[in-house]
C-alpha cells in the first residue's frame, strides 16, 4: 500500500489546554519512580553494572542521516522539519525490560532517535542542547492508562532478579496465544507486553511514538517506517532465538555488514481530539480518518551496527528522552509527562553508579560508524 503524501485538510491547532492533568497525576508518579528505582537496585546488584529501568538491552547501535524532505505543505513543514534539512542522527534498537534477558524471551521492540544540530527554543531541562529526541515501540498505541501501567510496573518489578527460564515459559504460552488471535484477524498489544511477541527481525518493525507531541502550530504522532527493499523483505520475517541470547543484536550485526537501511518518518496530525485525544495513550488514532505522511527520511550506510566503542558512546554516553528537544515538539499526554522525571533519574543513576558521563552531543563522533 502506498504511503499517502497529502496532509489532512483542517487538521486541529496546538493549544495548551489540550492537556488535562488528573487529580492522582502526582500519586502515579511517585508509584512509578518508586518501582523503577527499585528496578534499576535490582539489576546494578545483579549485573554490577548500572542499567537503563526500561529499554536494558540494546541490538543495534547505528550512526546515520535523517534529511527532511523538500516541498512540504505548511501543516507539515512544522519545527524541525521546517526546511529541507540534513541532520545527523544516532539510533538505538532495543527491548523494552529493564533486565537483560535471554532474545528467546521475546518481548515489544523500540527504537530510540537522536537528532543532533537542531534549532529552536528549547523545552524545560534542555536548555543549551541542539539534539531532538524521538522514543519509539513497535506498536500504534499505549499498552495501558497511567494507573494500569504503575500497576503493571509493580508486577514487572517483582520479577526483574527471577531466572529467565520463568519468563521463557510466560512467553512461550503468550506467543501461542496471540497466533490464535491473530488467526481471527485481531492482536493482542496485552499479551505482547507480557513477551508474547512473535520471534521475528527487529529491523522489520514499523516504531511509533504511540502518544502525542507538539507538531509546531499542531499536534501528532510519529511513525519510523522501514522502507528500503532489504528492510522491508524482513517485516514478520522469522528468527530462530533458541540457544541465542543475542540473536536479535547478531542479525542486526549480521544484516548492517552488508547492507544499508532507509527508514521513512512520517506524522500523524491530529484532527478530532475526541477519536484522536491526548491524555488516553491507549487509543490507537484512526488512520482512515488522519493517516501517517511522510515528513524525513532516515538513511544508514552499512557499518558495524554493535562494538564495544559504540556501546561506550551511545548505551553508556547518551540518554534517550522526549523531553531532549525543542519546544516546537513539547511532549504532551500524561505518559509523556511521566516520562520526563522517571527519564532523568535513570540516567543520572546509571551516569553515577558506572562514573560514565552522560551528555547531550553537539556532533556525531563519526569515527565510531
Amino acid at each position: 500500500m502506498s504511503t499517502p503524501t497529502t496532509a489532512p485538510a483542517s487538521p486541529l491547532p496546538y493549544d495548551p489546554s489540550v492537556e488535562t492533568p488528573g487529580k492522582d497525576e502526582a500519586e502515579i508518579e511517585a508509584s512509578i519512580l518508586e518501582s523503577m528505582r527499585r528496578i534499576r537496585e535490582r539489576t546494578f546488584r545483579d549485573y554490577g553494572h548500572a542499567v537503563r529501568s526500561v529499554h536494558a538491552k540494546s541490538h543495534g547501535l547505528l550512526q546515520g542521516e535523517m534529511r527532511v524532505l523538500d516541498g512540504l505543505p505548511e501543516v507539515l513543514a512544522q519545527g524541525i522539519f521546517a526546511r529541507p534539512e540534513a541532520y545527523p542522527v544516532a539510533l538505538r534498537l532495543s527491548t523494552t525490560p529493564g533486565d537483560l534477558l535471554d532474545d528467546s524471551v521475546s518481548t515489544p521492540r523500540g527504537m530510540a532517535i537522536k537528532v543532533v544540530g537542531v534549532e529552536g527554543d528549547r523545552l524545560p531541562g534542555s536548555e543549551g542542547d541542539r539534539t531532538q529526541d524521538f522514543v519509539l515501540v513497535n506498536g500504534p498505541a499505549f499498552q495501558a492508562d497511567a494507573k494500569t501501567f504503575a500497576q503493571n510496573l509493580k508486577l514487572l518489578e517483582k520479577t526483574t532478579d527471577r531466572l529467565d527460564r520463568t519468563k521463557k515459559a510466560v512467553s512461550a504460552v503468550s506467543r501461542g496465544l496471540e497466533t490464535l488471535i491473530e488467526a481471527f484477524g485481531g492482536e493482542s498489544a496485552k499479551l505482547k507486553s507480557l513477551a508474547g511477541h512473535p520471534k521475528t527481525h527487529i529491523l522489520g518493525e514499523t516504531f511509533f511514538s504511540q502518544v502525542p507531541l507538539r507538531y509546531g502550530d499542531y499536534i501528532a504522532k510519529v511513525s519510523v517506517a522501514p522502507v528500503s527493499p532489504e528492510l522491508m523483505a524482513l517485516k514478520d520475517a522469522p528468527l530462530d532465538l533458541k540457544g541465542n541470547p543475542d540473536g536479535l543484536r547478531e542479525a542486526v550485526v549480521e544484516f548492517f555488514r552488508q547492507h544499508g537501511g532507509v527508514w521513512e518518518v512520517r506524522v500523524q496530525l491530529c484532527t478530532d481530539l475526541q477519536t484522536m485525544p491526548v491524555e488516553d495513550a491507549t487509543v490507537a488514532w484512526p488512520e482512515d480518518e488522519s493517516p501517517y505522511i511522510p515528513v524525513a527520511r532516515i538513511s544508514v550506510p552499512p557499518q558495524e551496527a554493535w562494538s564495544e566503542g559504540k556501546a561506550a558512546a551511545i548505551d553508556e554516553g547518551l540518554s534517550f528522552s522526549p523531553w531532549h528537544g525543542v519546544e516546537a515538539h513539547r511532549p504532551l499526554g500524561i505518559i509523556m509527562r511521566l516520562r520526563r522525571r522517571a527519564y532523568e533519574l535513570s540516567a543520572r543513576d546509571r551516569a553515577t553508579h558506572n562514573g560514565h558521563p552522560i551528555s547531550e552531543p553537539k556532533a556525531l563522533d563519526r569515527t565510531l560508524a
